[in-house]
């Protein structure tokens, strides 16, 4: 039988890594953890979601400050951001967290860390640095990387991408952002806020492709109203460079001429692709394709002794998802429990201002699924927290299926992302509807709105005809004590 240094290798320390890794060594496997930046944490620490929540936030502040008479205070002349000093308190937040993702922690942890660019010699060995290390099962947790897409011109361009956006010495006076996911979402918010004029080119009709259009399309006009230009439904034709400083984009939308865009700038997301380069993996037999690498619902590969977890399958790529794939790992390589992923409730955020969240399905997955729903929807003008903060965009829509059982739930709205945990707990915990149609929550708080829209797939079965007859018949209720005509109708009469 072979005898391998360590129980369980782990290539890549990011949200997935670290998570298949702490749990490893504290139930007493030996450890190996292989990160090839100099620092743990991955994409979403240094380059994604912990820099970007935090220049939204800064951006949203400084929003607040020129916004300032909507909320019935002076107006005030608020000066220029200096970018610097926005790049060192993303930094310092960073490094707060980093703390927690250190060498140091997991070695208390009882994990091995290694910086370097590991490469697999044989199924169970890599060869780093002149040294091979063999584990019994490996785990390639290695992430994505920005996407960069095959438009004319855009190789010969400086262009900036996740990696560098959050770290400029300054704030661009004008900006071009290729993409309207997520992160193009949020950034053409915030550099807007902060005083960029941003142009965002988007390929279809759509931004936030994945969502349904009427809430995408909330967001859009929320963007278009504080400045932000889109250009839908347009193609790249052309990219080039007049200067260090000045770019141009050149795109066609449908048929009419082309349009000429000059910024500053210009930002590309796209999309993004699985780290794959280097490790070697077609000569060990573990299959991959353009998306990433192929796993099954246990997060095997078609090695099944050497796993796969986060953005490097391509499968759902959140921080949160990358964690949660990690713990099936941990179940079936370490425990030996064939548990298996299930996304049926998988959570998302997009962290515009109004946010928009989702779990489950939105009407466009189930129209793709061919299933019958219905939809209940509340708007966030009718929330009195909602009135009071000053927040009037927005709206709560839950999905039923022909058996009245949920499949999803969206919410475009202030806090969307922390309103959205409520369902959370309801959906994975299988909480009847009755049940969160019946709590109490304080007021005014914008969590009211979870249970209003259950209240009303439950007003018109309570509030019928059928049993308002009923009440009448055994309690002798004699009806209505006024009517009350509206203005309009009072006319007619």
């Amino acid at each position: 039988m072979p005898t391998y240094d360590f129980d369980i290798g782990i290539i890549g320390g990011g949200a997935a890594g670290l998570t298949v890794a702490a749990g490893a060594a504290q139930l007493g496997a030996r450890t190996l953890l292989i990160e090839k930046e100099k620092e743990l944490g991955g994409d979403c620490l240094h380059y994604g979601c912990v820099p970007s929540k935090t220049l939204i936030r800064t951006a949203q502040v400084y929003h607040l400050m020129k916004t300032a008479t909507e909320f019935g205070l002076p107006g005030v002349t608020v000066p220029s951001v200096e970018f610097s000093a926005i790049a060192k308190r993303i930094q310092s937040v960073i490094q707060a967290i980093q703390e927690h993702d250190s060498e140091e922690r997991f070695c208390t942890l009882g994990a091995k860390v290694l910086f370097g660019t590991p490469a697999f010699s044989d199924d169970h060995s890599v060869k780093m640095d002149g040294q091979v290390y063999a584990a019994r099962r490996w785990v390639i947790a290695t992430g994505s990387s920005p996407a960069a897409p095959p438009f004319e011109g855009l190789s010969q361009v400086p262009y900036l991408t996740n990696k560098d956006i959050f770290f400029l010495k300054r704030l661009p006076q004008s900006m071009i952002i290729l993409g309207a996911g997520p992160i193009a979402t949020e950034m053409a918010q915030a550099f807007c806020r902060l005083g960029t004029e941003v142009h965002v080119v988007q390929r279809s009709g759509q931004i936030l492709s994945k969502e349904d259009k009427d809430m995408a399309d909330l967001v859009l006009e929320a963007l278009r109203s504080e400045g932000v230009q889109f250009y839908l439904n347009s193609t790249v034709q052309h990219i080039s460079s007049r200067g260090e400083d000045s770019q141009e984009v050149v795109i066609r939308q449908g048929e009419r001429e082309p349009v000429s865009l000059k910024a500053e700038k210009i930002l590309v997301a796209v999309g993004r692709s699985a780290n794959l380069g280097g490790l070697g993996l077609d000569r060990i037999g573990v299959a991959f394709d353009r998306k990433g690498v192929t796993v099954d619902d246990r997060m095997r590969t078609t090695q099944k002794h050497i796993y796969a977890a986060g953005d490097v399958t391509g499968a759902f790529q959140f921080t949160h998802a990358a964690g949660y794939e990690g713990g099936i790992v941990v179940s079936n390589a370490v425990f030996h429990l064939p548990r298996k992923v299930n996304y049926r409730w998988l959570p998302w955020c997009t962290y515009s201002d109004p946010e928009l969240a989702s779990i489950g399905m939105n009407e466009k997955r189930a129209k793709e699924a061919g299933i019958a729903y219905a939809v209940f929807s509340e708007a966030f003008t009718g929330n009195d927290r909602s009135l009071a903060e000053g927040e009037r965009v927005g709206k709560i829509k839950m999905l039923l299926d022909e058996k009245e059982n949920p499949i999803g739930v969206q919410i475009l709205g202030p806090h969307a992302g922390e309103l959205l945990n409520e369902w959370v707990a309801a959906l994975n915990g299988k909480v009847k509807l009755s049940a969160l149609a019946s709590a109490v929550h304080p007021y005014p708080t914008l969590g009211e709105i979870n249970k209003k829209v259950v209240g009303a797939f439950f007003s018109p079965k309570i509030f019928s005809d059928k049993v308002k007859k009923g009440l009448k018949l055994f309690f002798q209720l004699k009806g209505r004590a006024c009517e009350y005509e509206a203005e309009g109708e009072k006319q007619k009469a």
